[in-house]
């Protein structure tokens, strides 16, 4: 079942339900997209038709950001719990590490996703990830990932880009790759790396990630302002439907 928010369908799908539903996905020998927007995902598919068209063809579509579980409340149906999507992918390492499914990692600075590769091998024996690629590739280097990925034919591909961007890449290539799962996961390789510290538990728990973050990066501030005009679109949204 999903929650429309400003156009954008999202799962109302719980931790447990989403690993699931991934296990799943792994079962078919078709691509499978998964996104995870949060309130400024779901702004700029509200001003791109296109995007939007491309986030409501995916398969999944968790509930990533605090906001877009606060906007479901004004609907009918409301998502019950947040989805990280850094919680989720680890949550499904822990799920495969020790059956043959693979993974692959594309996207953050040059050696960011090597050392997330390191880490998460570390922390989850047996997990397979047969390879990595950073995000800052012209159209020759592209050309060599995607031969590399029909090598290689990784089961699951994360793909860390920018928002908007990794989304489209996926979208764009997921017919033409052997992948079983490809998923946006915006800056988690950082996290998954040790680059990035993610917020205190305290945090994630008052759904404040976002909050600690901005302590941490205070020009993070511009962004967040958008946090407000997405609550009155989300209201003005639900008012106009009615």
């Amino acid at each position: 079942m999903k929650t429309d928010i400003l156009g954008v369908g999202v799962d109302i799908v719980t931790m447990k339900e989403a690993r699931q539903r991934i296990k799943g996905f792994l079962a078919e020998d078709k691509p499978h997209q998964i996104f995870t927007p949060n309130p400024e995902m779901i702004m700029l598919a509200h001003k791109d038709p296109a995007f939007k068209k491309i986030l409501n063809e995916a398969e999944m579509v968790i509930p990533d950001g605090i906001g877009v579980v606060l906007a479901s409340k004004l609907n009918r149906h409301k998502i019950r719990e947040r989805v990280p999507g850094c919680d989720l992918m680890e949550a499904m390492f822990g799920d495969i590490k020790d059956t043959d499914a693979t993974v692959y990692f594309l996207g953050a600075a040059p050696g960011v996703a090597e050392a997330a590769r390191k880490q998460m091998t570390k922390k989850y024996p047996g997990l397979k990830i047969v390879g990595v690629a950073d995000g800052y590739f012209d159209t020759e280097k592209e050309k060599l990932i995607l031969t590399e990925l029909r090598q290689k034919k990784p089961d699951i591909l994360l793909v860390g880009l920018s928002m908007g961007k990794q989304e489209k890449w996926i979208h764009a290539h997921k017919d033409e790759l052997p992948v079983k799962v490809l998923c946006g996961i915006g800056g988690s390789l950082n996290i998954f790396s040790g680059t990035v510290k993610r917020a205190p538990a305290f945090f994630r728990k008052l759904g404040l990630e976002w909050f600690y973050r901005l302590l941490c990066q205070p020009w993070r501030l511009k962004r967040q302002l958008i946090l407000p005009v997405f609550a009155m679109r989300v209201l003005v949204y639900k008012i106009l439907r009615k």
